[in-house]
């Protein structure tokens, strides 16, 4: 998932029920272990989550819009990183694992209040939860359809254009895909802000609401961009996607 960087639900005082639309609680305190896995899960959303989320969405999946042979050729420098499946292992799957998982278990503890007082502050809050689960959702498909079922793109990455573009072309799974996306890009971009005013690295409420615009604005570019990206899956000529076929052969090299 991406950012979640908020620990608790806004506050509700009576200053924020006077109309301090984003108002958010001061970091608590805490105790102990507790303390401790509520600040990991907080940077943890920023780092490495968020910058895996950045690099997956503006980098990797952007270079599509050149084509197919740009994909592979990203595709094949990634999965060529020294000690890739260990920078894997503790720099996506195991944050991802515990940021989702200790996110999930925030959630259920706290208290939703939005039917009670309706206004902005609590529909955000509202709106990061519900998007961090289907993020999660749409992370948790994505990783494992590409990266540990069917033709092995670390070992065939010609092949990669077209393993993607084989699920979006599906009607269904590009809406999923879609729904995805914004999921992931808006609890990133609005967690930058919560993770930036818990943390008093924003402080005062016109830099935090001028902080707001320039996160809101972060996500329509990780959207557009991410968006662009499917448009080019779905917009060229099937790849061919399994080994073994004459395609495949030759480009791999085999006879």
């Amino acid at each position: 998932m991406a950012s979640a960087a908020s620990s608790t639900a806004p506050a509700v005082t009576t200053e924020t029920a006077k109309g301090s639309a984003h108002a958010v609680a001061p970091l608590r305190a805490g105790q102990g272990i507790s303390f401790f896995l509520r600040r990991l899960h907080s940077l943890t959303g920023v780092i490495p989550v968020g910058a895996f989320l950045v690099e997956h969405i503006l980098i990797s999946n952007s270079t599509a819009i050149s084509g197919p042979d740009a994909y592979a050729r990203q595709v094949s420098f990634l999965a060529n990183l020294p000690l890739v499946f260990f920078l894997e292992l503790f720099g996506i799957w195991l944050p991802i694992a515990f940021h989702a998982l200790y996110g999930f278990y925030i959630w259920y503890r706290g208290e939703g209040n939005v039917a009670e007082y309706p206004w902005t502050g609590n529909w955000m809050y509202t709106a990061q939860r519900w998007t961090g689960g289907i993020a999660f959702a749409y992370i948790a498909w994505h990783t494992w359809t590409m990266r540990f079922t069917g033709i092995d793109l670390h070992a065939y990455p010609n092949a990669s254009f077209g393993k993607v573009q084989a699920e979006v072309f599906e009607t269904p799974m590009f809406l999923f895909y879609v729904v995805g996306l914004i999921a992931a890009s808006w609890h990133f971009a609005y967690g930058i802000w919560l993770f930036c005013a818990k943390w008093g690295i924003v402080s005062g409420e016109k830099a935090r609401k001028r902080f707001l615009i320039l996160c809101l604005a972060f996500f329509f570019v990780l959207t557009g961009a991410g968006l662009a990206s499917l448009a080019s899956f779905r917009s060229r000529p099937q790849q061919p996607i399994e080994s073994g076929t004459a395609a495949m052969n030759k480009i791999t090299g085999n006879r």
